[in-house]
């Protein structure tokens, strides 16, 4: 495994579109153990590809607790997830995001989905998910497609978020 750098908003690598996996295999799985790794490191809870600079459709997560609750079902590895269905009840998160540092917008997203994925063994998977994981799930495969949780904001307010994200990104040059 290997510790990643992360790619900070307003890169243009976080817009761009992912092609899929062609198949699980070994090269594949490394990315998906250094992106565990990375996200672990910067305590969070999911990690898409191009937040590493990988423009592929591949996701990880953990939501679990604490490591000493954590549930055998987590982590997540997955390489093309889709939704298949999205629940028509919704709720309303302020999001955060390794890739947005310190914003947190709010996203109302559907309050349960299904899904489907290939997982680390290159087996087809189906996941009912709710709460806090399906949001994580929603948010991790708008990455692959190019969206960023500030995406879903005003006009105005995106635009003061990416010029507060600029003065973040200056200010960490700085330093």
């Amino acid at each position: 495994m290997a510790l990643r750098d992360l790619v900070i908003a307003p890169d243009p690598r976080l817009k761009m579109v992912c092609p899929p996996v062609v198949r699980v295999d070994k090269s594949v799985r490394q990315l998906m153990e250094d992106m565990m790794e990375t996200m672990y490191h910067h305590m969070g809870a999911g990690l898409a590809a191009p937040q590493i600079g990988a423009i592929t459709r591949v996701v990880v997560m953990d939501v679990s607790p604490n490591e000493d609750e954590r549930d055998t079902s987590f982590p997540l590895m997955m390489a093309n997830p889709e939704i298949l269905f999205y629940s028509p009840d919704t709720d309303t998160y302020a999001e955060g995001c390794l890739s947005i540092l310190e914003v947190r917008p709010k996203v109302c997203r559907p309050k349960s989905v299904k899904m489907r994925y290939l997982d680390e063994n290159n087996q087809l998977q189906e996941l009912e998910a709710s709460g806090y994981l399906a949001k994580c799930i929603q948010h991790e495969i708008d990455h692959i497609n190019g969206i960023l949780a500030y995406d879903y904001q005003s006009d105005l307010k995106r635009s003061m978020t990416l010029r507060k994200l600029k003065k973040l990104q200056r200010l960490e040059l700085e330093s």
